[in-house]
């Protein structure tokens, strides 16, 4: 069913079912977004702009996030932690009189139980510790061993340092097996560092 959404569109800023994105907010419309959603349903959906500049087209997948924690500030900011739930299919934009952008927008029902094969996941794993290693990141496996599928390729979907068209593209995978095998391609590209390409970093 479609629904009425509030978005909060940010170049770079990707947000996955599951995961968590601190946020600060400080301008007076995104102040007002944050306002109206705590005295509503504490929901605002994250989505990236096609461009940065105001009011540019907007992509068509995004996530919608529940507030969790919120510390609000006495000259009206927010720091918050934004708590991943659900993709979204954006359907078109709606002409308010709200200071920030509401969309029309239909919610993906992903598989919460879908696995990676043993072959998949071990894979992954061996070309994510090649990345950490040409990268120079200091990674503690054996918690990374410990997540499940849903939690380690989500998680780094969300955290790895491509540039906000890649990380589009995996929040648009349409399964967690293409989001892996995705990743994987991103990280073979990414880290080949010859030094003759510089790494996008998330902003």
């Amino acid at each position: 069913m479609p629904t009425r959404l509030s978005i909060f569109p940010l170049s770079g800023a990707v947000l996955f079912p599951g995961l968590q994105l601190p946020l600060h907010i400080f301008e007076p419309r995104y102040r007002a977004l944050v306002g109206d959603a705590l005295v509503r349903d504490r929901k605002i959906a994250m989505i990236q702009p096609q461009r940065p500049d105001d009011g540019a087209p907007l992509y068509t997948i995004g996530c919608v996030g529940r507030i969790g924690e919120i510390e609000a500030m006495e000259d009206g900011r927010y720091n918050l932690i934004l708590e991943g739930q659900s993709r979204f299919k954006l359907l078109s934009e709606l002409d308010t009189a709200t200071s920030f952008r509401q969309i029309e927008g239909e919610l993906i029902e992903d598989d919460a139980e879908e696995t990676l094969s043993h072959a998949q996941r071990g894979g992954f794993e061996r070309e994510a510790r090649e990345f950490a290693d040409a990268q120079g990141y200091s990674v503690d496996w054996a918690s990374v061993e410990r997540l499940d599928d849903q939690s380690l390729i989500n998680g780094v979907s969300q955290i790895a340092p491509f540039d906000g068209a890649s990380k589009q593209a995996l929040l648009e995978a349409q399964s967690l097996s293409d989001r892996c095998e995705l990743l994987v391609q991103l990280m073979q590209f990414f880290g080949r560092g010859d030094g003759s390409e510089e790494i996008m970093t998330l902003q």
